[in-house]
């Protein structure tokens, strides 16, 4: 995939990461525990209003809750992925055969200091929705 430019990174040694969440066991309360754990180990930047869309790919689950968040952190990109990856195992993420199924929480990078690096941005409103209106959101501050 190529790498374009999602949205300008302002000056800062921190990198910028906007994160895509989605769940849909307890999707309120495991949002809510996922913005608090966000919250306090990072710097939250602004974050989307949640949205109720369909499942994908596996249809036989409830919908899901998703939300973008933008934060702050000295984390570089592997190790900051590996660290949403420990967030999802604390709020009790199983990882299932069947990849799209359900979950407690998926917290994904779509763009890392301004870069586009998931192409799920492109291809799902479930992710593009909350992300143009955290980063529309944020431009306007």
């Amino acid at each position: 995939m190529s790498q374009s430019r999602l949205y300008a990174q302002p000056d800062t040694s921190l990198h910028e990461c906007v994160i895509s969440l989605g769940s849909n066991i307890e999707p309120e309360r495991h949002a809510a525990e996922a913005l608090d754990i966000l919250c306090q180990e990072c710097e939250l930047v602004g974050r989307s209003r949640e949205i109720v869309t369909t499942p994908v790919g596996y249809q036989q689950q409830p919908n899901f809750l998703n939300a973008a968040l933008l934060v702050r952190t000295r984390l570089s990109m592997s190790d900051f992925r590996a660290y949403l990856k420990g967030v999802e195992d604390r709020l009790g993420r199983v990882r299932g055969p069947i990849k799209s199924g359900p979950r407690t929480m998926d917290l994904d990078i779509v763009a890392w200091d301004g870069e586009l690096v998931d192409e799920g941005y492109l291809e799902h409103d479930y992710v593009r929705v909350p992300v143009d209106e955290l980063l529309s959101a944020v431009e306007r501050k």
